[in-house]
């Protein structure tokens, strides 16, 4: 929608650039954006306009990464964020010298 409002742009081209029907653009245009956060749903006959509030939603966290290290007489238990899976790995390789 927001290509359509360009200057000098068709909402024919738009369209076409999309591989949309334009008369389904020319509908979408007519019945004004959707509000931010929203997610548009159309039918296949290109009715039913649906705007479904997105708000809220995340993404589950990572689990951590949990390792149980053995070395001799030495044992370690180790729960380390998932976000800083490089410097795990930097301190396993120190670890294990």
């Amino acid at each position: 929608m927001a290509a359509c409002q360009q200057p000098g742009a068709s909402v024919a081209g738009v369209a076409l650039a999309h591989g949309l029907n334009a008369n389904l653009v020319r509908r979408w245009l007519k019945q004004g954006q959707p509000k931010l956060g929203a997610l548009t749903v159309v039918g296949q006959d290109g009715g039913a306009f649906v705007a479904v509030p997105m708000a809220g939603i995340q993404a589950p966290a990572p689990e951590p990464i949990r390792l149980e290290l053995r070395r001799g007489a030495s044992s370690v238990s180790l729960q380390w964020p998932a976000s800083g899976a490089a410097e795990c790995g930097t301190w396993l390789r120190e670890w294990l010298r």
